[in-house]
């Protein structure tokens, strides 16, 4: 099988297949005649391709709407000061998503990160500049249960705290002491801890000690940007660059005033602070709030039926052939979309689902999945238009290649 260098030393040789694909958002944001269009990518050898994996932020998350753009571009042209566009946005959104506050930060990463710096000062600058190093004057831990305990947690230990894991809601009311500062929890896991939401945050209020929701991949659906804080959660983060379609390098912060607007002494344009490389500029600010009033605004039942149909093509091309097995499903909480598994007895296809993703990435056109050993992992809902027709006849094109 190819390994990762070399497949990435091909792909930079294999001429870039795929510019005049149907945009997703056609006809909305055409480029002006008079203006000749470079191929950047083509310029700089970088090799675009479909995007039959989802919302990935090494595939760079999504594509953004025209209006989402044309927001960027007008924000891109005119001066304004940072804390009053952030004012202002925090409160525009917050009324959208039923809140008390938010804030636009540098993605779910740097949300964890600066709301659990503001749970930590409060609104004291000087504790602020104090992070990570030094601690003195402010509480050092972090409660989490064992299960929820990921890659992604780093972002609380930016700010200097220690990380203490549980596993039951009685092993969690006996870690609480007066260095707790709050309580983590990671909504994509949300089924295997033992603790569930609504005695994660009973126990959190009980003893006065804010509670936080990792919330990242969760959109759709629409009604988890306020189900957490309805339900008592004091902060609960989303990325911007995935369902809800604005900047990849957005995101959102969610709940609170008091601990938000302690959250934002940590963040640009303030530079004595952890989170100042965290830098979140009124082009990203302008086009995050575009993109969540677009996603608010739209026919979530018409997409969705959109994205069965799409997935329900590529399963029957593949299920032509002999051997082939398609498994449609929807994950529970993070990515919940419709999502495909193919799988299929390799004494009639030859070749493995590692080899046949190789295929696919490395074919006319790329087109990027997920999976495993035993299994190809599908999903439509970042497609353009149209191209859920080109992945199902060159998944069946290369099924047959292979069948005997």
């Amino acid at each position: 099988m190819i390994n990762r260098r070399e497949l990435i030393k091909r792909l930079s040789a294999i001429p870039i297949f795929g510019a005049a694909l149907v945009s997703p958002f056609e006809g909305t944001a055409r480029v002006s005649h008079q203006v000749p269009r470079r191929d950047y990518f083509r310029e700089l050898g970088v090799r675009t391709f479909i995007n039959a994996a989802g919302t990935y932020t090494a595939m760079t998350g999504c594509l953004m709407p025209p209006e989402v753009i044309s927001a960027i571009n007008y924000a891109s042209n005119q001066y304004v000061n940072l804390d009053d566009l952030q004012d202002k946005v925090g409160e525009r959104i917050a009324q959208l998503v039923h809140c008390e506050y938010a804030t636009v930060t540098a993605g779910a990463f740097s949300a964890i990160t600066l709301g659990t710096a503001g749970v930590l000062t409060g609104m004291d600058p000087d504790k602020a500049a104090k992070i990570p190093n030094d601690l003195t004057g402010m509480k050092s831990e972090v409660i989490l249960q064992k299960d929820h305990h990921i890659g992604y947690c780093h972002a609380i230990r930016n700010t200097g705290v220690n990380l203490v894991l549980v596993e039951t809601a009685e092993e969690l009311r006996k870690a609480i002491n007066d260095q707790t500062a709050m309580l983590w929890f990671l909504n994509a896991h949300a089924n295997s801890g033992k603790v569930g939401y609504e005695e994660f945050v009973a126990i959190g209020k009980e003893h006065g000690i804010p509670t936080m929701n990792d919330c990242a991949a969760d959109v759709p659906p629409v009604e988890n940007l306020w189900k957490y804080t309805e339900m008592g959660f004091d902060l609960v983060c989303f990325s911007g660059g995935k369902g809800i379609r604005g900047p990849q390098s957005a995101g959102l912060l969610l709940g609170r005033r008091d601990l938000i607007e302690a959250a934002r002494l940590s963040a640009p344009p303030r530079g004595d602070t952890v989170g100042r490389g965290m830098k979140i500029n009124k082009e990203e600010i302008l086009g995050m709030l575009v993109a969540l009033e677009l996603y608010l605004d739209k026919d979530h039942k018409a997409e969705w039926k959109l994205w069965d149909e799409q997935i329900q093509l590529i399963a029957n091309a593949a299920s032509s052939i002999d051997g082939v097995e398609t498994e449609i499903h929807i994950p529970d909480i993070a990515n919940h979309v419709p999502s495909l598994k193919l799988r299929w007895d390799q004494s009639k296809v030859k070749v493995t689902p590692p080899e046949f993703r190789d295929r696919l990435t490395m074919g006319h056109p790329s087109i990027q999945t997920v999976g495993s050993e035993e299994h190809v992992g599908i999903t439509t809902w970042m497609m353009n238009p149209g191209e859920e027709r080109i992945v199902a006849a060159r998944i069946k094109e290369e099924l047959m290649s292979a069948a005997t």
